[in-house]
């Protein structure tokens, strides 16, 4: 199984970016995870989609190929990143490279709300907003206090978060089986 990795936070140390990171090595013998860079996509503008940039046409191959995309995302201000509504634009688009393809969300925050608002709307923007996109239900991943559960190398070192983790890929595996 090929999964794609969008990850909205663009910064170099993002503890979501970590978080994908732990997913792409702790699972690496069970299936192959690729994060994507969402750093080099232009802001999307209707005026070149029908000739997008090439940055564009490769990422949007990449989700394309993909059997499935895991989405990682903070919570800014109560909402998506800019940085992750802009690749949604992109996805949307043209060739909808989103419709039908299955998706699990996850992210993580400094704080105790984590980023439920952000994951709220994310669902619903892939699932219901018309990119139908069916979305893994019932294995919700927030992670809080992120920074105490990562060390200074970006290993995630909390065991309870850990075992979650394992049990929902677990899940997210066993519920991809209709989908590949």
């Amino acid at each position: 199984m090929k999964i794609v990795a969008i990850v909205g936070s663009i910064r170099k140390d993002s503890y979501n970016l970590q978080l994908a990171k732990h997913i792409e090595n702790r699972y690496k013998h069970q299936f192959e995870l690729e994060i994507l860079d969402l750093g080099p996509l232009p802001m999307y503008n209707q005026d070149i989609e029908l000739e997008a940039p090439q940055e564009v046409l490769n990422f949007k191959k990449k989700v394309k190929e993909a059997d499935a995309v895991l989405w990682v995302t903070p919570e800014y201000n109560s909402s998506i990143p800019g940085v992750l509504g802009n690749a949604i634009d992109w996805l949307s688009r043209v060739e909808k490279v989103m419709n039908g393809k299955p998706s699990i969300i996850m992210g993580s925050s400094m704080g105790i709300l984590k980023s439920v608002k952000a994951q709220m709307h994310l669902r619903d923007i892939l699932f219901a907003s018309g990119l139908n996109s069916p979305v893994l239900g019932g294995n919700e991943v927030y992670v809080g206090a992120v920074h105490e559960k990562f060390d200074a190398d970006g290993n995630l070192t909390d065991n309870a978060t850990i075992a979650f983790l394992d049990g929902v890929i677990s899940n997210f595996q066993d519920w991809m089986k209709q989908y590949v």
